[in-house]
């Protein structure tokens, strides 16, 4: 009885160490990384940038590939319908996955997406045509004051970053200005370049990518961003803004705990790759590390920040 029990004893102790190898070897196979938007926008070039540096630090490769529809939700309400092994993930979105289900019904929940790491940020910024009227911020404010309603922002859909920060503009302004949605960044940017709006809120990689077209007023994040440092944030400006498009990567519910930290784990080592933080930052991107065991604290701050301004934007909370 027992050499029973020692048998047995060795054997769970074989077995936990061939699983502890298993977990270090994680991937040892391709993985899908669907993204629910087409390609050219930012959550592809964020994937592409991390497509080559996660083939060469685990040897395995990163299939990019598509799946767009509804700002998002076609892809988030399939989800968890798919295998949960950690070799299918996909990029999620905030304040997305968190004001569209409050809006409306959209196939998910919040709380049924499985984040397991948040990776980047493109912060809010305004934009306007680089002959415009406004030179500074103030003048736009002052100008919004004088003028209730006549500052139309263009923006990249509704019950988005961009209408996030509109609305949160006008609160500690006190100006009353109009949210023009269209359906993705490029439209946005057409719209302001094209005089149909005076101003846009659009993205830092966005404003990029125009060169000297548009002249960029602030900046939602904590500090400068290095590809615009002449551009002042909305702090140093007195305006406590802080904020953008945060982008994360999610698996099937249905995927165990320890695979959820191996996925984790193999995308922070791709977020600390001093090439990966230039060439995103370089784009305008910025650069955060939200790993498995701090994504809960930080989808719960979000989550107040987003309700706090759900009823300004006309989303009755359910």
């Amino acid at each position: 009885m027992k050499f029973t029990s020692l048998m047995a004893g060795v054997v769970l102790a074989v077995g936990l160490t061939a699983g502890s190898a298993v977990a270090q070897d994680y991937p040892t196979k391709p993985v899908n990384y669907i993204i629910p938007f087409n390609a050219g926008g930012e959550s592809d070039i964020a994937a592409r940038l991390q497509q080559p540096v996660f083939e060469r630090l685990t040897g395995q490769s990163m299939v990019v590939q598509y799946m767009a529809g509804a700002g998002g939700a076609q892809a988030w309400s399939q989800l968890n319908g798919m295998d949960g092994d950690g070799y299918t993930l996909m990029g999620t979105n905030l304040p997305h996955i968190i004001l569209q289900p409050m809006a409306q019904e959209v196939g998910y929940k919040t709380d049924d997406i499985a984040n397991v790491y948040f990776f980047q940020y493109t912060p809010d910024a305004i934009v306007v045509p680089a002959d415009s009227q406004f030179k500074t911020l103030e003048d736009l404010v002052s100008y919004a004051k004088e003028n209730p309603g006549l500052v139309t922002f263009s923006g990249s859909g509704t019950n988005s970053a961009n209408h996030v920060a509109k609305t949160k503009l006008d609160s500690l302004a006190g100006i009353t200005t109009t949210y023009v949605p269209f359906s993705g960044t490029s439209p946005s940017i057409a719209a302001v370049l094209g005089n149909q709006v005076l101003a846009s809120f659009g993205y830092t990689t966005s404003a990029i990518n125009q060169g000297d077209a548009l002249r960029v007023l602030a900046v939602a994040s904590e500090e400068r961003v290095p590809s615009f440092a002449d551009v002042p944030t909305f702090k140093e400006l007195g305006y406590d803004m802080v904020g953008g498009a945060y982008r994360g990567v999610a698996v099937p519910n249905s995927t165990p705990e320890d695979v959820r930290k191996q996925v984790s784990d193999a995308l922070d080592k791709v977020n600390q790759d001093p090439d990966f933080i230039k060439k995103m930052e370089d784009g305008g991107f910025v650069v955060i590390n939200v790993p498995y065991d701090e994504v809960e604290a930080f989808m719960n701050e979000r989550r107040e920040q987003y309700q706090a301004v759900a009823e300004q934007m006309g989303i009755a909370q359910k």
